[in-house]
């Protein structure tokens, strides 16, 4: 009976370490399944909006901030000053409208930030927009980059050296959420 149970136990631990790492894979087939079937409620559930948004804005406002620096120096440090003040803000706006399921499975289907009139005219159609089929030319891999924090790497054929990373979070034991981004 002890080699039993030891056995037992010995697959149990087994079979909890295998679900604990293999998690967020069996996540990511699942967000990138809802965004080519443009499944909105699918992806409600998998994204947490929140964090996504201010993953986008906090990005947003660093790149937004950058450029301002780079084309400052023959500006003068007031207007600098100014365009650096109201970053955060139009990022903020600009997050707050665009980020939307509609959007999230654009890019988990293409690699890439969809253009900005696109996602107007999406809006103005009210979402109803069929989907757009995955990008042949896109390549996907994923790994940890620690133990809460899975990295799905999307990169394009005819820009491999632009890959945009989606990060997914560890929510409990076993369930995963898209909440941020980085851009290339």
């Amino acid at each position: 009976m002890g080699k039993l149970l030891k056995g037992l136990l010995v697959l149990a631990v087994l079979a909890f370490v295998g679900a604990y790492f293999g998690s967020p894979v069996v996540a990511v087939q699942s967000l990138i399944k809802a965004a080519e079937a443009g499944d909105a409620e699918a992806l409600e559930r998998k994204v947490d909006f929140p964090a996504l948004r201010q993953s986008l804005k906090d990005e947003m406002a660093g790149r937004f901030a950058d450029e301002l620096r780079e084309k400052a120096g023959g500006l003068g440090a007031g207007l600098g000053g100014l365009g650096l003040a109201l970053a955060p803000s139009l990022a903020d706006s600009a997050v707050d409208a665009l980020v939307t399921p509609r959007v999230v499975a654009e890019v988990v289907r293409t690699g890439q930030r969809p253009e900005t009139r696109d996602v107007a005219r999406d809006a103005v159609r009210g979402g109803d927009a069929e989907p757009r089929p995955t990008d042949d030319r896109l390549h996907r891999a994923y790994g940890y980059r620690d133990l809460n924090t899975f990295v799905i790497k999307l990169s394009r054929e005819d820009r491999p050296e632009q890959p945009l990373r989606l990060l997914m979070t560890r929510h409990g034991l076993f369930d995963w959420k898209l909440s941020g981004v980085e851009f290339p």
